[in-house]
């Protein structure tokens, strides 16, 4: 899919450009082939009404030509006055024209036409008559060089066109690339998210179904309470899995924004500290706290309890056996910072982007542990609806998990 995505995008960019190359040529083009053929017809009116002339040192002829780039440039021409049947060449650069059967073949083209003004296609030339009642005279101009320009700018026109597209291949594959990173991103986390999802929820069910299957070839006196009592916890444990990814959902479709009122973080700290104190205590992991007075928040209070609880449990899971948890709110000029810690074995720094990531464990430094993996991604989409993040630092001297919020100044409220 992404693959084809690639094509469709490197496609379109293509397309898109190539039309527009090809507006931008016929409008240079058709400006070009205009100006060039109103300077020919221009020339073509000063041969008209000039002829060459003598003086002392010879035939002068007058300057026939156009201006090119800054220079002059003379065009070949020859003018014919035609008496009835016979023709005669009363002037131009053309030599030994007069009594040709190629004078001949261009009068009658140019003569069987009925405009004043065109071209001889045969013979590359533009005409102008002028009827004088007896005779009649016509011009004609060489439209070799006006052919010639465009031919060239055809030619440097495709030139710069083929090296424009293949270095915009080049450009828009890699492009492709770029534009379509975040949805081979999702696409990749989408179907390792339905793996895990898959996995987590395959040993209940099992767990499950074995236990219905006793329980319905048993007899009332062989069913033990047990059985009933696995198929309740796994159930339970099929519950928290399910609520914890719906949690995920809306986080992501982004269906219910954060709500914003300001409470106490102190008071909020400390009643996680205290409810979590025997969990740690038994865990043999003592838990220490350093909380500031009067940290005011604005944010939602139920949801900024449960990033503190997810950190406060995973700090207690993975901390070293005899470790020390620690819970500190600090307080400074603008803002509220509150950090997770607990001593153990450091992880390494390529694990550290994928903790937020939904069913990973870091198994190498963090163990097996109970519960799905999904506690630090949904403390993380919680701290993201609060327009703050989530960030880790581990070391030797311990592994550190804290979050920002802006204060709410007591005149704001």
């Amino acid at each position: 899919m992404i693959r084809k995505l690639r094509l469709k995008f490197v496609a379109i960019c293509m397309a898109l450009v190539t039309a527009i190359l090809a507006v931008v040529f016929l409008l240079v083009f058709f400006s070009v082939e205009r100006n060039v053929e109103t300077l020919s017809r221009q020339v073509l009116h000063r041969v008209a009404q000039e002829s060459a002339y003598m003086d002392g040192s010879g035939i002068v002829r007058p300057d026939i030509g156009i201006t090119v780039g800054g220079d002059r440039v003379l065009l070949p021409y020859f003018t014919v006055e035609v008496w009835g049947n016979r023709a005669y060449i009363t002037g131009g650069t053309y030599a030994n024209l007069e009594d040709t059967e190629e004078l001949q073949a261009i009068l009658t083209e140019c003569l069987g036409q009925q405009e004043t003004e065109g071209t001889v296609k045969t013979y590359r030339l533009r005409y102008l008559r002028q009827d004088n009642g007896l005779y009649q005279k016509i011009a004609f101009v060489d439209m070799s060089m006006e052919l010639s320009m465009l031919h060239k700018l055809i030619g440097s026109y495709l030139g710069i066109v083929c090296a424009a597209l293949l270095l915009l291949l080049g450009v828009s594959i890699l492009l492709s690339r770029w534009a379509t990173a975040p949805v081979e991103k999702a696409w990749s986390q989408q179907r390792q998210f339905l793996s895990d999802a898959s996995h987590e929820l395959k040993t209940p069910l099992t767990v499950i179904l074995s236990n219905a299957e006793l329980l319905e070839t048993a007899t009332l006196e062989e069913r033990p309470a047990r059985w009933a009592d696995n198929i309740n916890s796994e159930a339970r444990q099929m519950k928290s899995l399910v609520e914890e990814m719906l949690t995920l959902a809306r986080a992501d479709n982004m269906a219910r924004a954060a709500v914003s009122e300001p409470f106490s973080l102190s008071d909020l700290a400390a009643d996680c500290a205290l409810a979590f104190e025997p969990v740690a205590f038994e865990a043999g992991k003592p838990l220490e706290y350093e909380i500031a007075e009067a940290v005011t928040v604005s944010g939602d209070r139920d949801k900024l309890r449960q990033v503190l609880s997810i950190l406060l449990d995973n700090a207690i899971k993975y901390g070293a056996d005899g470790g020390v948890i620690r819970l500190t709110l600090e307080k400074t000029d603008r803002q509220a910072k509150v950090t997770v810690s607990n001593t153990g074995t450091p992880i390494p720094s390529d694990q550290l982007p994928h903790l937020f990531e939904r069913f990973y464990r870091a198994d190498a430094s963090r163990g097996e542990q109970s519960g799905f993996g999904l506690g630090l991604s949904i403390a993380a989409a919680i701290a993201k609806e609060h327009k703050t993040a989530l960030r880790v630092e581990s070391d030797l001297e311990s592994t550190r998990f804290f979050f920002t919020l802006p204060l709410k100044r007591s005149a704001e409220y």
